[in-house]
């Protein structure tokens, strides 16, 4: 994709870049010879057209549209001043983001139409690949509740594997089926314009020319730059971006029978020097010079009577596809300044309409209900639980917006490297053919991530994290999940999750836990005395999954505790140094916010229960119950989202004071000290105010917020702690990081007391 190499790998350390699309399947595609290097004409030719060929009655003339990122939107302007100026455009050939404005001008789609599909773009419309998080499964959302932020690296045979692209494609095919206005497998002889498109066979390193195949998938294997998207695979073949090899398919014209090439050059710029100072920058320049050699290579098999049309583009980044259409006027006023060249090849006003009206006579879309929904070959995946992930049913009319997410929700199951469908004609049966290619870096999945909270005082917590998961271990999705954390709380969580049925609506999970943490105990705002709390837990749950909603569950947990006093008086011990735990547990999980990170919409809550039991071999008898809640909604920029938390103990039995509720901190009643109140009950509220200051092409934005908290910490540990209702604030500034939220905050109390924050990671 020429200079969309350069641009994405330029970004990929900000935002993980993700810049175009992702694996094709097409029928048949014919190896073109690379031309030999050749220099590029002085200027552009000035000849008079060619004698027409017999038959048409003039030239035959094709559009060569060449390879460009986001600067291939001046194609569109380029068409608009051809429609305008009444020149036909008999065939078509295009590479990379030429090949996708190529492809759909050859299946019936209008300038105009491209211009205001593109408007609408956005690089996180073409390439966020996640479905809408409400639509996620339970697991995968209760993993955004984690600080990981890596991307998963795969572990298979005992070796380390990570994914061949940033992305997939499977958002970007979306968009690629928007563009194409005849789906289906086609010859593109018989399109509204025939049509070719270039890719590029990674193994062999030659040009590929698709003449046949599925359009939006081709376009896709066309514009699949190397790091970026995940090469499109064919016959055991893997495609690349076009511009690799051919960038401008002058040659793949010829072929076609153009007599008169109109050439669209968007130019392949090179970095200047002070930006070759990494690896990534030197890689990309290196790609960027393969590619404007072989475009030399085009542009010296130029006749005199050939047109070639160069937008200037200037420092327009390839990757900038949240400006689309700010390039189209700059392709329209190169096009225009070849206009005494395009003159002659002018049809009559009656005849241009005639032949415009046969280019975009399209069939009406094929809706009609399928009579099954077919799935390739899996190794792993039920295809069974897949199909339950869609919702696009048979015997159902198609609606290709909701096919379009049934194919992100796939994508989002974690378990596909990419995800595509097509339909089949059967004898009496219309079958969709659901293409879902399994990870082929797993089946073991590792992911890190960080957590950090300081607030300039000398306390300054951190926690390393990383996860490993082994998903489909059998037919009905076992998953083993560990969890390790190192840092101020170092942990060990280990579940094994065994659904019950192919729908995964219930399941049991056998669970081992390890945990050492400090409890902080403070008396008003001086920290007297320190517990080191170390517990080993296992357990065994009975739950249900209701669908993408949330998680029920019930157990039996038992093991030991052992609290001890680090520092402190002896009188503030915790007791019995080894303790045996025995509990009857409950969880109630709801969440339907579209991020944890920044929600703007939706809700979540949790209900939780823990009965210590003698019975089941505790020391101590009592009942701990828990339940929050947040909830948020967005005017514009503007997000307010309300929370609240309360716990207590129930019954009699007062709680000990190893289970005790800690709270303190960042959005946690800010001001006081983080774990400063500890009591046997708690009960608080909040509202948080926060504003989008900056839009980022991946990320979630840059905010401005305040908060205002009330809170009580009933029969506290310690006499003197804080107590009736505490009043506090924050504000803050806080962007969404590549390694997570980061917050630097300001709290205060209407006690007096104070602190600043610098979070990374999610408050609440």
């Amino acid at each position: 994709m020429n200079v969309a190499t350069r641009s994405l790998l330029a970004a990929l350390p900000a935002a993980a870049l993700l810049l175009v699309l992702g694996s094709a399947r097409a029928a048949e595609a014919t190896d073109q010879p690379t031309p030999a290097p050749g220099p590029p004409p002085a200027t552009t030719p000035a000849s008079p057209p060619a004698v027409p060929p017999p038959g048409l009655g003039r030239p035959r003339i094709c559009l060569v549209l060449s390879g460009g990122g986001a600067r291939g939107a001046a194609h569109i302007g380029v068409l608009k001043v051809l429609e305008e100026m009444r020149v036909p455009v008999d065939c078509i050939a295009g590479t990379s983001m030429g090949s996708l404005v190529g492809g759909a001008y050859a299946s019936g789609m209008a300038p105009g139409d491209m211009e205001t599909l593109v408007a609408g773009l956005s690089t996180a419309k073409i390439f966020k690949e996640r479905p809408p998080r409400q639509d996620l499964t339970v697991r995968r959302k209760l993993d955004d509740y984690t600080n990981l932020f890596t991307p998963e690296i795969g572990i298979k045979d005992g070796k380390i594997q990570l994914p061949k692209g940033a992305v997939s494609g499977v958002q970007l095919e979306t968009v690629l089926r928007q563009l194409a206005k005849v789906p289906g497998y086609r010859d593109f002889d018989r399109l509204p314009i025939p049509y070719r498109a270039v890719a590029t066979d990674l193994v062999a390193g030659t040009p590929v020319v698709f003449s046949k195949g599925e359009l939006a998938q081709v376009m896709r294997a066309s514009m699949s730059v190397p790091g970026a998207v995940a090469p499109a695979e064919y016959e055991g073949h893997l495609l690349v971006d076009g511009g690799l090899t051919d960038n401008m398919p002058v040659d793949v014209a010829r072929t076609m029978g153009a007599d008169i090439v109109i050439a669209v050059n968007l130019g392949t710029p090179l970095m200047r020097r002070d930006e070759l100072n990494s690896i990534l920058g030197v890689t990309g320049q290196m790609l960027n010079i393969l590619t404007e050699q072989n475009v030399r290579s085009s542009l010296a098999l130029l006749k005199p009577t050939d047109v070639l049309i160069l937008p200037e583009l200037g420092d327009f980044s390839a990757s900038d596809f949240d400006h689309l259409t700010n390039t189209i006027p700059i392709g329209e006023a190169a096009a225009r300044k070849v206009a005494d060249r395009l003159a002659p090849l002018a049809l009559p006003p009656e005849q241009y309409a005639a032949l415009r009206t046969r280019q975009q006579a399209l069939e009406p879309p094929d809706l009609r209900p399928v009579d099954e929904i077919r799935f390739a070959p899996l190794e792993r995946v039920n295809p069974a639980y897949a199909a339950s992930v869609m919702e696009t049913k048979p015997g159902q009319p198609i609606d290709q917006a909701q096919l379009d997410l049934d194919m992100r929700r796939l994508f989002g199951t974690g378990d596909f490297e990419h995800v595509n469908y097509g339909f089949l004609e059967e004898p009496g049966r219309h079958i969709m053919a659901v293409d879902a290619v399994e990870k082929t870096y797993g089946p073991n999945y590792l992911r890190f991530g960080l957590g950090l909270n300081t607030d300039f005082r000398g306390d300054a917590f951190f926690n390393l994290v990383a996860s490993h998961r082994r998903p489909w271990i059998n037919s009905l999705g076992a998953e083993w999940r560990n969890d390790l954390q190192v840092g101020q709380t170092s942990a060990l969580h280990s579940e094994f999750y065994q659904p019950l049925n192919t729908r995964q609506y219930f399941f049991v999970a056998p669970r081992i836990d390890l945990e050492r943490r400090p409890v902080n105990i403070f008396q008003g705002t001086t920290r007297i005395a320190q517990y080191d709390v170390r517990s080993y837990s296992a357990s065994l749950d009975f739950g249900s999954q209701f669908t993408k909603y949330g998680e029920a569950r019930i157990g039996v947990q038992a093991g030991t505790l052992d609290a001890s006093l680090s520092t402190g008086p002896a009188q503030l011990s915790p007791g019995n140094g080894h303790i045996r735990t025995g509990a009857i547990t409950g969880r109630i999980f709801l969440d339907q916010l579209d991020s944890t990170s920044f929600p703007r919409s939706g809700y979540a809550g949790w209900l939780k229960l823990y009965a210590s039991q003698p019975g089941l071999g505790a020391n101590d008898a009592y009942v701990k119950g828990t339940i929050d809640g947040t909830y948020a909604f967005s005017f514009g920029n503007s997000t307010f989202n309300l929370g609240f938390k309360a716990g207590s103990k129930i019954g009699d039995n007062p709680l000990p004071r190893y289970d005790l509720f800690q709270w303190g901190g960042f959005l946690q009643q800010s001001g006081y000290t983080t774990g400063q109140l500890l009591g046997g009950n708690l009960q608080f509220a909040r509202i948080v105010y926060y504003n989008k200051l900056v839009r980022q092409s991946l990320l979630e934005g840059v905010y401005a917020g305040m908060s205002l908290e009330a809170g009580r910490v009933g029969e506290p540990l310690v006499p003197g702690s804080p107590t009736g209702i505490l009043k506090s604030g924050s504000i803050f500034l806080a962007l969404d990081s590549p390694v997570g939220p980061l917050y630097l905050a300001y709290g205060r109390a209407t006690a007096g007391v104070y602190s600043f924050y610098l979070f990374l990671g999610k408050p609440y």
